[in-house]
């Protein structure tokens, strides 16, 4: 079960869910089946995920229409095979999902490896200057992205979004 089908059974339960840092927190006038509980528990990170983006404005059902919308577009206009089309649409879903989850750092210390920077070491800032930087060395670069890609593949996959998925 996805966490989007886990923040569904907890409305239906009459639950009300909010986030408090790394804090899932449950309001509900009596207390709910421990089958929700259960199913929040196993779910947090994904709960967590699709509750931050309502509040950033997207919910689960937008990133599924952000999705097909994509698809339907590189298929129908672009020629491509549905396959193909979800394939493109999926790194569409990717590139936004970490344009609207920015990671930033101060300067001088790596994001990677957590080392300072040294004269012959410099840590260096990506990212684009409207959402901050997050400084690192150049070696860890690659490590750190690709550990910031597969935390948006979860998140996208914990709202039914796959690559080669249909959406749904």
């Amino acid at each position: 079960m996805s966490a989007a089908n886990a923040l569904k059974a907890a409305r239906d339960a009459g639950i009300e869910l909010s986030v408090d840092g790394e804090a899932l927190v449950l309001e509900a006038p009596a207390s709910p089946p421990s089958s929700v509980i259960d199913l929040l528990t196993r779910q947090k990170a994904g709960v967590i995920a699709l509750l931050r983006d309502e509040q950033e404005g997207w919910s689960a059902d937008d990133w599924l229409a952000f999705f097909d919308e994509r698809a339907g577009i590189a298929e129908f206009d672009g020629g491509l095979l549905r396959p193909e089309a979800e394939a493109l649409a999926f790194a569409c879903c990717l590139s936004e999902w970490l344009n609207r989850n920015p990671v930033h750092s101060p300067p001088g210390r790596c994001l990677g490896c957590g080392a300072d920077e040294q004269d012959d070491d410099p840590v260096l800032p990506f990212a684009s200057e409207a959402r901050g930087h997050a400084w690192l060395h150049a070696r860890c670069w690659s490590a750190w992205h690709a550990r910031r890609k597969a935390k948006a593949v979860a998140a996208l996959v914990s709202m039914g979004i796959e690559e080669g998925s249909q959406g749904q």
